[in-house]
């Protein structure tokens, strides 16, 4: 394979930051690509080389891939990073990248293939002696087909798209007569959501946690970097990570890792990859899905295992083997990751847009901020609400939540509302700080996503303490609170923000 110097960056956002600063560090130039409405987003102006794509929607900028294939060519760029999202784990894209004479960098197309379509997946997963969620391993359309399928799998089942993910097109069904209604929903979603309405059938599993396996692929050897937790979702949306799962013993880890790694080599994988499982309370793991690309989450592996998984997606598309040393990795400490989105809590969670007046983002040691928006961007709808990942770093898991309350409660984001006082919230809940948590878990806990209603005093405070400090900063000396605290410190942005959550 031939080595390339400059890669194209097929995304935007933090995503599109995090490959560009890799592609840096391995000395590699970086194309960056655009839609009108990121024309000034920042990794448009990290990159070396910018091209713009066209209308904001994304069927006309990142989703056309006949214009990144051009732009690729017209750069010369000799690869193409997808991240995640857009055309990430689409195989034609892959494709379509390598019929150009380009490099694309992620797995074969025949791999994205094969896990793309649920039903796939698990009949090769069969295959391969990796567990399976008991269902079926073909779409369904029949109603009568699909009742007596139910049954033998027994009730509750979960009606599945069979392309895409994400928690489209998905349907729980506990009695037999709401299945019909299901399927034709779920059915309908999937194909506004991925242009396939197949769908089909899984035995749904009570509070299960959600856990995944990272996995690294070069020409030689696969290997697993351990798990991470994501069973903090709403909706299905992950909204916190960590690694290592407090439910994982290193027996439990070895034979998850086994699992993933064979689930890899069937589909003869390469680069980074993601095998997510259902955990069960007795210690049972399924095969869940394959996510054929870097995942949201991949900073916490990164930060317990140290390792730069964006560089060693570039040394494997180059050829080259990937750094891991020979043998069983060990995780080092704990990472959480908690996920920024610019949602409204106090709107039922939708999308909040507008313009970012003013951003502090988190930091301190130990402490990792992966963002994708500065102060006087636009935050629109025409694509996903992550701003950007708070990730911290610490030798234990208590340790770590501690460090991220503080780094979260110094945080300031104005003009857009986000669901940063979740996360405080989350972050003190005794279910959570045990580690007493399930896939379902804020299916039951819908207190922690519905806001006090004091979050305007909240954000009073902060954004006071945040011009406080920058008018102190200007000035060089503090401004003193009534309470002897210097206005706008860490200590007291700290403390106004628990007040108010209060």
């Amino acid at each position: 394979m031939a080595p390339f110097q400059r890669v194209l960056v097929a995304n935007r956002g933090e995503i599109a930051l995090r490959v560009i600063r890799a592609c840096h560090e391995e000395g590699l130039e970086a194309v960056a690509v655009y839609s009108d409405a990121d024309r000034t987003s920042p990794h448009v102006r990290a990159a070396d080389y910018a091209v713009a794509l066209g209308a904001p929607a994304p069927g006309e900028s990142y989703l056309r891939i006949d214009k990144l294939v051009a732009a690729a060519q017209a750069t010369g760029a000799g690869a193409i990073h997808p991240g995640y999202g857009f055309l990430a784990e689409r195989a034609a894209f892959a494709q379509a990248v390598v019929e150009a004479g380009l490099v694309f960098i992620g797995p074969p197309a025949s791999a994205i293939t094969a896990m793309g379509d649920k039903t796939e997946a698990r009949r090769r997963m069969a295959e391969a002696k990796v567990p399976i969620v008991p269902g079926l391993t073909v779409p369904v359309t029949d109603p009568a087909v699909a009742a007596r399928a139910a049954e033998e799998i027994g009730y509750p089942v979960l009606v599945k798209a069979a392309a895409g993910g994400g928690g489209k097109g998905m349907r729980v069904v506990r009695e037999a007569k709401d299945l019909a209604g299901a399927l034709e929903t779920a059915a309908s979603e999937a194909r506004k959501a991925f242009g396939d309405p197949s769908v089909y059938l899984e035995k749904y599993i009570e509070r299960p946690r959600h856990v995944e396996i990272q996995v690294l692929a070069d020409h030689e050897r696969t290997v697993h970097l351990g798990e991470r937790e994501c069973s903090v979702q709403r909706r299905h949306q992950k909204l916190v990570e960590e690694a290592p799962s407090v439910a994982v013993t290193p027996a439990l880890r070895s034979a998850m890792g086994r699992a993933a790694v064979a689930a890899a080599e069937a589909v003869g994988y390469r680069s980074a990859g993601t095998c997510e499982f259902l955990l069960a309370a007795d210690g049972a793991f399924y095969f869940l899905e394959m996510n054929t690309r870097i995942q949201v989450e991949h900073p916490v592996t990164e930060l317990v295992y140290g390792v730069d998984l964006v560089r060693e997606q570039l040394r494997i598309a180059q050829g080259r083997p990937m750094s891991l040393p020979q043998g069983p990795l060990t995780p080092r400490g704990w990472s959480l990751e908690c996920r920024i989105t610019s949602e409204d809590p106090a709107n039922g969670c939708l999308p909040s847009t507008g313009r970012i007046e003013f951003l502090r983002a988190p930091s301190g040691p130990g402490v990792r901020w992966d963002g994708g928006f500065t102060a006087g961007n636009e935050v629109t709808l025409f694509y996903d609400s992550l701003l950007g990942k708070a990730i911290v770093w610490a030798p234990t898991r208590a340790e770590a939540i501690a460090r991220m309350k503080v780094a979260l409660g110094e945080m300031v984001l104005v003009g857009v509302a986000t669901n940063q006082a979740f996360h405080l919230r989350l972050l003190d809940d005794p279910a959570f700080v045990a580690g007493q948590i399930d896939s379902q878990f804020l299916d039951r806990r819908t207190d922690l996503l519905e806001p006090p209603g004091d979050e305007g005093v909240l954000l009073d405070l902060a954004v006071a303490a945040a011009l406080a400090e920058d008018e102190a900063r200007t000035r060089r000396r503090p401004a003193v609170a009534a309470n002897g605290v210097a206005a706008g410190s860490s200590a007291w942005l700290l403390a106004a923000r628990r007040e108010g959550l209060r």
